[in-house]
């Protein structure tokens, strides 16, 4: 029988450290939007390794942004109890290590890219980390500009994806790039609205009309919600895809704004949860059936 010693113990927290830091399921879903504009956008055969590379490398950009978010945040995060036990609060890693990883990465992340794609892929792959590292996430303790900032690069995933495709930016790039754009307000502002009182331990300003938890905040975020269904048929309307994913993208849309009305009635943190988790299958789904639909 093998006994595991000190040394492989603490060389399995240190991965598993890294693992964390990264938070790959969100740093997933980014390559997956990834992944949806290359499919979208591309027309003919697909070339399944280029695909690959292009996910794996917005897979690793999306978590260099992510890492150094955490770096800025690090005393922040101390404050809050979402964040209090993540790798860098804790001391299970130190800023510097944070740091080599996030260049090493990045690099790895922007030389495929560079290899695999185009120029104006790698150019706006840039913008994005630059958005969301450095100016959103400093905005988050100024006020709700930071979500508009913030919805951005967000946004831009499927938007990498199509230019990977296509190596320019049509009217088409841009619609699927105003969904997820609108999509990040009401995702943003649930996700506000659950943890406000974290937030507000550590001055993050994300709510809108005055950062408060009222009828105005509800009605904002229902606003943003009904813009979905016109600009989720879109697509359709513009000939991307055909009828059956207009169909399910306006029964996803309504569904999703049938939660805002709850929020407005009861301006509840258990009717802000149900938004929040209707936006993280909300978006997948419209995603999915438009490639369905097209492929």
């Amino acid at each position: 029988m093998q006994i595991v010693g000190a040394t492989d113990i603490s060389l399995l927290s240190k991965v598993k450290s890294y693992y964390e830091l990264l938070k790959f399921r969100l740093s997933f879903l980014v390559a997956f939007s990834c992944g949806f504009g290359y499919l979208l956008g591309n027309q003919g055969a697909i070339d399944w390794i280029h695909f690959c590379w292009l996910v794996f490398g917005g897979f690793l950009i999306s978590g260099t942004s992510i890492i150094i978010n955490q770096i800025t945040e690090k005393e922040y995060d101390k404050l809050m109890g979402r964040t209090k036990n993540r790798p860098l609060p804790t001391g299970r890693l130190s800023v510097s290590e944070a740091k080599q990883y996030a260049v090493i990465i990045g690099l790895l992340g922007f030389g495929i890219l560079f290899w695999q794609t185009n120029t104006l892929t790698v150019l706006l792959s840039i913008v994005s980390m630059i958005l969301y590292s450095f100016v959103y996430t400093p905005l988050k303790r100024v006020g709700p500009i930071a979500v508009f900032v913030g919805a951005i690069p967000g946004a831009l995933p499927p938007l990498l994806g199509w230019v990977a495709a296509t190596g320019s930016i049509s009217h088409e790039a841009l619609i699927i790039f105003g969904i997820q754009f609108i999509w990040q307000f009401p995702h943003f502002w649930a996700i506000a609205w659950v943890a406000d009182e974290d937030y507000k331990k550590a001055g993050f300003k994300l709510l809108p009309s005055g950062g408060k938890q009222d009828l105005n905040t509800a009605i904002n975020i229902m606003i943003y919600t009904l813009f979905l269904l016109p600009l989720g048929l879109l697509p359709t309307y513009f000939g991307l895809v055909g009828i059956t994913s207009g169909v399910i993208v306006t029964i996803c849309g309504v569904l999703f704004l049938a939660q805002t009305f709850s929020l407005m009635k009861d301006n509840s943190r258990k009717s802000a949860l149900k938004i929040m988790f209707g936006s993280f299958i909300y978006l997948p789904i419209v995603q999915i059936a438009y490639l369905l639909d097209k492929l």
